[in-house]
């Protein structure tokens, strides 16, 4: 007869597990440390699952292709972006026709921030580094993608392409404050 198995006891110090155990079949996930919405002392962390199957930069974050500066740049960059996008909206046919309609919704100071903000780091990156930059980050494409729409498909090709970007996203880390320029240290010759 087999012996029945001893349960550990509960023990309320020991953080919960709240990773989903049945996930969809096409999913991709990846374990993130967020903090806990549920905690009664603030600082508190849990592991979760993010999908990284629509964001290219999860996902480079999650491979540890990309350090934490970068993503958080690169999530500045978006939140930039969605920011400075709202504007004109298109005509809804749905809607009942009212005669005057409604006035223009003024930009607010935000949206004329983050407009400065992406200006500048069009500046700070070039025409061919905004357009990798918003090809990822704002397009969501994945490096193989990026070199197909260039009719670069080599693998030599993705890998200037993923170095490049790397580089985009250091530069926006040091434009938005997440990182510092490193000074090159001088060799002095002795006398």
């Amino acid at each position: 007869m087999p012996r029945a198995k001893r349960r550990k006891p509960y023990d309320p110090a020991k953080v919960h597990d709240r990773r989903s155990r049945d996930l969809p079949r096409h999913a991709e996930v990846a374990t993130v440390e967020v903090d806990n919405p549920l905690a009664l002392e603030p600082g508190e962390k849990i592991v979760a699952l993010r999908s990284i199957r629509n964001d290219p930069l999860a996902r480079l974050h999650s491979h540890r292709q990309i350090d934490e500066a970068q993503f958080q740049a690169g999530r500045a960059f978006q939140s930039d972006w969605e920011k400075a996008e709202r504007g004109p909206r298109a005509v809804d046919p749905t809607r009942e026709y009212v005669d005057g309609g409604q006035g223009r919704e003024p930009i607010t100071e935000g949206q004329r921030k983050a407009v400065l903000r992406l200006n500048r780091a069009e500046r700070e990156l070039g025409a061919d580094g905004s357009a990798l930059v918003h090809d990822v980050l704002v397009q969501g494409m994945t490096m193989e993608q990026v070199g197909e729409r260039r009719g670069l498909r080599t693998k030599r090709w993705h890998d200037y392409f993923s170095r490049r970007f790397r580089e985009c996203l250091d530069r926006l880390a040091l434009l938005y404050g997440f990182a510092t320029e490193h000074p090159v240290p001088v060799k002095t010759l002795p006398r």
